[in-house]
């Protein structure tokens, strides 16, 4: 039988209230479920010690200072299998360069070794709160989504919807038909994004497409007389051949290089990754792209973390936009309370699953919504979320449109637009050539979400 550690490290007389006000620990929340056989408070207490400064075994060289920093089990809910647990802020890695600190470090204590341990079913984050002089010390957002408008000649405040797609098909297209069709979208949309497995392939590579990319927005600004917005992925796994391809694209596109962002496949790649962009390039908008988060968000999965948690941590690292799924609008998985991820990362202060946490000022991170979304689906997914202020990346939702990629753009633009004046989204299509079109472009959707849509649009094939 493992050590009992449950009398020094868990103490249940702690105030959550009191640990905010104080501000010396980072609070987790997580649920927890005990191997068969084992206490739940004792168990919990082992995981605090393994997060911490503990073993499974008493040991010579612990003095009282260590002990002053051992992470405290301050509150279990055994019914609902809950248990949170406060560490010290002392206990987290701090730069040498600077003394700031580092994402790795609370993921290395707070979902580290204790994710394997014997005595623990499974267990899985849910929240966790940084207390002020914590927040102060991560990089947070350089830019945000009011850079992009600024650009777009939008008001910087509540600037809106900002349509995008991402080219598909994700991979195959050579260089020609790519830059095609990125200049295709241009003309009705804002931002383009790389797809997450797009970089540098044999039959397309990245000295070829990018200039013609280039190109292809300066024509598209020709002919529409509007900015755009390219999303270049740089993701690799040196730093050094990462900073390569974000110098390269900078100095490709030249003087529209403000008018690219980057993008990082921030799961698969680490914080490492997100922060080599954050700190290297400041002057572009980072896109955290999940790819593969599901293998441990998933709502089916009992241990590591949830999506709410990783966006939470996206904007301590720095990143101006990350993916939060469609809120059960489009094809993945999610539901409509995943709204509460966009309004932790978008707003100064927002109440999450388990802690009220206030960023003091920290820049936002934007929701960026992808995934099977079309001009059908926009209007309710705003109604769930209560505004626009987003970045929606619509792949089949353009280039599936029956008229053009170009039309599919201005579709988008029309659902949001349809959405703002509270217009009846039928009406509104019978003025709107574009937003009606794609009702015969996704009949499936239109026939689900608007039954009745044929014989009202004088429809009938």
């Amino acid at each position: 039988m493992a050590l009992d550690q449950t009398a020094r490290y868990s103490d249940l007389s702690l105030d959550e209230e009191k640990l905010i006000a104080d501000g010396k620990h980072i609070l987790v929340a997580y649920t927890m479920t005990p191997a068969k056989g084992y206490g739940y408070l004792s168990t919990a207490a082992h995981f605090a010690a393994e997060s911490s400064t503990g073993t499974n075994v008493e040991v010579s060289t612990t003095d009282d200072f260590t002990k002053g920093v051992d992470a405290l089990v301050y509150e279990i809910d055994e019914a609902k299998g809950i248990m949170k647990i406060a560490y010290p802020n002392e206990l987290f890695d701090r730069n040498v360069i600077d003394g700031r600190a580092m994402i790795v470090s609370f993921l290395t204590l707070a979902i580290g070794n204790n994710q394997g341990m014997g005595d623990v079913a499974c267990a899985q984050m849910q929240d966790f709160y940084v207390p002020p002089r914590m927040l102060q010390l991560f990089d947070g957002p350089a830019k945000d989504i009011s850079d992009m408008w600024r650009i777009l000649g939008r008001p910087v405040k509540d600037g809106g919807y900002i349509a995008g797609t991402i080219i598909k098909p994700k991979l195959g297209l050579r260089p020609e038909p790519f830059a095609h069709a990125a200049y295709q979208f241009w003309l009705g949309g804002d931002f383009i994004k790389n797809d997450e497995p797009q970089g540098n392939q044999v039959f397309c590579p990245m000295k070829k497409v990018i200039p013609l990319v280039a190109d292809a927005m300066k024509r598209a600004q020709d002919e529409t007389g509007e900015a755009k917005l390219f999303s270049a992925n740089i993701t690799a796994d040196d730093h050094h051949e990462m900073c390569a391809r974000a110098d390269y694209i900078l100095e490709t596109f030249g003087s529209d290089a403000d008018k690219v962002a980057f993008l990082v496949d921030g799961y698969v790649g680490g914080p490492g990754m997100v922060t080599t962009a954050r700190r290297n390039y400041p002057g572009q908008y980072l896109h955290y792209h999940r790819a593969g988060h599901g293998a441990v968000t998933s709502p089916s999965s009992k241990r590591g973390y949830t999506a709410f948690v990783l966006a939470k941590m996206s904007r301590l690292m720095g990143a101006s936009g990350i993916h939060v799924g469609t809120m059960g609008y489009g094809k993945m998985e999610g539901g409509q309370e995943d709204k509460i991820i966009a309004y932790m990362i978008e707003r100064d202060e927002c109440q999450g699953p388990f802690f009220y946490q206030k960023w003091y000022g920290m820049k936002p991170t934007t929701p960026i919504i992808s995934g099977g979304m079309n001009a059908l689906r926009l209007p309710g997914f705003f109604e769930n979320l209560g505004h626009g202020n987003v970045i929606n990346t619509s792949g089949g939702g353009s280039y599936g449109h029956i008229d053009s990629p170009a039309a599919g753009a201005k579709s988008l633009h029309q659902a949001y637009d349809c959405w703002k004046q509270g217009a009846d989204p039928i009406e509104y299509a019978k003025e709107h050539k574009e937003f009606a079109r794609a009702f015969e472009s996704f009949p499936g959707d239109a026939d689900k979400i608007f039954p009745g849509w044929r014989d009202k649009l004088g429809v009938h094939k």
